[in-house]
């Protein structure tokens, strides 16, 4: 009884996956081929290695204020150890709070990249969509991304077209 069920269920999912149209796409070939993709990233490193060049900075800063209390510390009463350490502490955590500013996760990098992004992938959205619609897809899947795909066709691949779609042929 269970060999029928497990055949009919079989025979079902198989005569609704043939009524269904499906298409590939690759979001890593797409995004290398969009010019705009590129500038943004370009961007975001830059301003990335600025800000990770600030807080290396005060770092540093904490670093030589903590090696000048290790060589003085002989010399120093309580009251100034407890101030110099206290000084270390908030040069330590002032750097803390700008990495946490720029890197955190709603840091000024993520808003940055969010911002540059997000009207890039809406675009590769609306031309998938717009070819989906054209051509009947009921699903397209990424084949770059870790969904499980072992064999695609490149058939079904519509990479270029929506490359096309968006201005840049790249045949």
């Amino acid at each position: 009884m269970k060999k029928i069920i497990t055949m009919c269920l079989f025979a079902l999912v198989a005569m609704t996956a043939s009524a269904q149209k499906f298409a590939l796409v690759d979001m890593e070939y797409i995004l290398k081929n969009v010019p705009a993709y590129e500038r943004a990233n370009e961007q975001l490193n830059q301003v990335s290695k600025k800000w990770q060049a600030e807080v290396e900075a005060i770092n540093a800063e904490a670093s030589t204020m903590y090696k000048n209390y290790q060589n003085e510390v002989v010399f120093l009463s309580q009251e100034q150890k407890k101030a110099k350490q206290e000084a270390i502490m908030n040069k330590e955590k002032e750097a803390s709070d700008l990495k946490k500013k720029y890197f955190g996760p709603e840091g000024e990098l993520f808003k940055k990249r969010e911002a540059l992004m997000t009207p890039i992938q809406e675009e590769i959205y609306n031309a998938v969509k717009e070819i989906s619609d054209l051509r009947g897809y009921s699903l397209v899947l990424d084949r770059a991304s870790n969904s499980g795909i072992i064999f695609g066709s490149p058939k079904v691949d519509i990479s270029n077209e929506v490359l096309e779609k968006l201005g840049y042929s790249n045949k």
